[in-house]
């Protein structure tokens, strides 16, 4: 074992004094921590209001798009039964052309060959 003596702290005080100094200091540094939190509480709470505003605004946007999902839809329903229709309507219309153009052709052809006769 070394026979030289331990060196001497400059601060003179009791090992217990310099722990509870210590543990002063840091209940010191503390305490300002929590004044600090105290300074931006109002701001959390402002920020915290803000962000649940949002939220609820979110939700309402959310349900609107949804309503307007939903009329999209029956909108796509309703054009493609009215597509079909007029798609029906259209075919129907050429059959009726042509038949009555068949006639006309018909009757045309009729009156051609009765004036060639004489």
């Amino acid at each position: 074992m070394n026979e030289e003596p331990t060196q001497d702290f400059p601060d003179r005080r009791s090992f217990e004094e310099r722990v509870f100094a210590r543990f002063d200091a840091v209940d010191s540094r503390l305490e300002k921590l929590e004044s600090r939190s105290y300074d931006t509480k109002p701001i959390w709470e402002r920020a915290l209001k803000e962000i649940l505003e949002a939220r609820q605004d979110v939700i309402e946007v959310k349900s609107r798009v949804g309503v307007l999902e939903s009329e999209v839809a029956s909108m796509r329903t309703d054009y493609g039964a009215i597509r079909i229709e007029f798609e029906d309507l259209k075919r129907e219309l050429i059959r009726q052309l042509s038949r009555r153009l068949d006639l006309v052709m018909e009757n045309h052809g009729r009156s051609t060959r009765r004036y060639s006769r004489r």
